[in-house]
């Protein structure tokens, strides 16, 4: 064996990190959406937010370096749409499966890398992404129509991962372990005290409180970790067309997990939805930076 074919399984470490995030990611929403009964989709949110939170200072010590009031302020607006994220996207999962909310929040980061579009190509990814969107929109009167309250708090959800990514933008100065550790404890503090308003003294209860910690852990420390492993050695666009399968993973989740079924107009949207994420990254090299600003606490 030539010593140049070495270093070729140690390559693919980082695209077996994404893959192994995303599946993680979905793993963990899928188990949070079973303790909905229990606490709510607020409650459910409060965990992951929280205990995330809590862990990410414990690893990053985000005191440790000082900042001025700007980034202070900055830090704020990130934390407080990263909350409002996790909120309006787990609100959207009691009613509507994974996978297609999934989809539908991935308009948020979509929209935003076409947002300058110029390219005749372009508008091909538009339609698609529009095609897509409107086999899930809930004015059909048919067996598989989506509740429109989930598709609400969905499209709420894409929004705010669109504005999560500029906000993002805006604390790229600033060491990430510090502003995802301060962005997090800013959104604990927004979404906890939905999570007591709905479960109130449920949420202390020992058990569930480990269950919780184990949601934050599957679903935020463990995809956060690997992301930062494999964008060390995946180029953007390759994390990007990888990322883009999100929306896919997650309604195989909320197949084997859930036992989410979807009909074939909805497996067709997120595939739409897919093609048009894939090729505005293909076709746009600054688009891939969007798309692939996924930054593990979303969705």
């Amino acid at each position: 064996m030539s010593m140049s074919s070495a270093p070729a399984p140690r390559a693919l470490i980082p695209y077996a990190a994404l893959i192994g995030a995303i599946v993680s990611l979905c793993a963990g929403t899928s188990f949070a959406k079973q303790l909905f009964p229990l606490v709510g989709a607020q409650g459910a949110t409060a965990y992951r937010v929280g205990f995330s939170a809590l862990l990410l200072c414990l690893i990053w010590r985000p005191w440790r370096q000082p900042l001025s009031r700007d980034d202070l302020g900055r830090l704020a607006l990130y934390g407080s749409v990263l909350g409002l994220m996790n909120l309006s996207f787990y609100m959207a999962i009691r009613t509507i499966p994974l996978g297609l909310a999934i989809a539908i929040e991935f308009i948020g980061p979509l929209s935003l890398a076409l947002i300058h579009a110029r390219q005749p190509i372009h508008f091909v990814w538009i339609g698609l992404a529009a095609l897509g969107l409107l086999l899930l929109l809930p004015w059909r009167d048919a067996a598989h129509a989506l509740d429109p309250v989930g598709v609400g708090f969905a499209a709420a959800a894409a929004v705010c991962w669109a504005l999560y990514i500029v906000l993002g933008k805006r604390t790229g100065h600033l060491p990430a372990g510090q502003s995802v550790a301060l962005g997090m404890s800013t959104a604990a503090l927004i979404v906890v005290p939905f999570g007591l308003v709905e479960a109130g003294a449920r949420l202390f209860d020992l058990k569930l409180l480990a269950l919780g910690l184990m949601v934050a852990i599957v679903s935020s420390a463990i995809p956060y970790s690997l992301e930062m492993v494999a964008l060390r050695g995946i180029p953007k666009r390759s994390f990007g067309v990888m990322l883009s399968l999100e929306p896919a993973a997650g309604a195989v989740a909320g197949l084997l997990i859930l036992g989410e079924h979807l009909a074939l107009s909805q497996w067709l949207a997120i595939g739409l939805i897919i093609a048009a994420s894939v090729g505005v990254i293909l076709t746009d090299p600054a688009a891939a930076g969007q798309i692939a600003e996924d930054g593990a606490p979303a969705p």
